[in-house]
């Protein structure tokens, strides 16, 4: 079994599970298994200048947006463990491509992450800002390589999660959609975290964490990032 050892798989995506790893209070099975990501390409702004990140801050949900009950979590600092997929060739080659910079991630980007109540529902917004063409064949890509695996390995340091991805359903906003859900099991315990990306334009909106706090907040999310400041 091939092993490929990155410290950054694009998007977030893995180091999001790792750090909501025992903090999701959600461990439903989904039936929402339909086709999910046909692009809608409904013409917009994609010929914008991309957005500077003080912009794209400036458009993140806050706790006011979210309502009450909702306080952001400081960013936490980057383990400088490396994390390593095992069994999933299509996110290994992912992996190596991320850790040596050949265009997964988005120059321009900002993130905020909250917790719910006194809960331990997550949730977390992403936003990144380039060319229509270039956000939307990065995602595309990392779905595409996350979905071809219904099951695998991440490790990170002396954690070790037992990922499986799923297609679900896409809301039909923007000018592209993407969804999934992450199932995964560390520790004795097995949660599930939604993550749904629109593009609009220049701008790829993503919010992952706890499914039903991903689908009440999606349209807020898109909505704030379309207001120009």
């Amino acid at each position: 079994m091939r092993r490929s050892t990155t410290t950054a798989l694009g998007l977030g995506t893995v180091f999001t599970v790792l750090a909501l790893t025992g903090c999701s209070s959600h461990t439903e099975p989904s039936d929402a298994s339909a086709a999910s990501s046909a692009p809608a390409h409904r013409g917009g702004s994609s010929a914008s200048a991309p957005l500077s990140s003080i912009q794209l801050n400036q458009r993140l949900l806050n706790e006011s947006d979210l309502g009450e009950g909702y306080t952001r979590k400081p960013e936490p600092a980057r383990s400088n463990d490396d994390v390593t997929v095992i069994g999933c060739p299509a996110l290994e080659k992912l992996g190596s491509d991320a850790a040596t910079g050949s265009g997964l991630d988005f120059s321009r980007k900002a993130k905020a992450s909250f917790t719910y109540s006194s809960s331990s529902s997550e949730v977390s917004e992403e936003l990144y800002s380039d060319s229509a063409a270039k956000l939307s064949k990065g995602i595309r890509k990392i779905f595409d390589a996350m979905l071809s695996c219904p099951s695998y390995l991440v490790t990170s340091g002396s954690t070790v999660v037992d990922m499986g991805t799923e297609k679900t359903s896409a809301p039909d906003l923007g000018d592209e959609q993407w969804s999934q859900l992450l199932t995964y099991s560390a520790s004795g315990q097995r949660s599930v975290v939604k993550q749904t990306a629109i593009r609009t334009g220049n701008i790829l909106v993503v919010v992952s964490g706890s499914p039903g706090l991903v689908d009440a907040h999606l349209d807020k999310a898109l909505a704030k990032a379309r207001t120009a400041h």
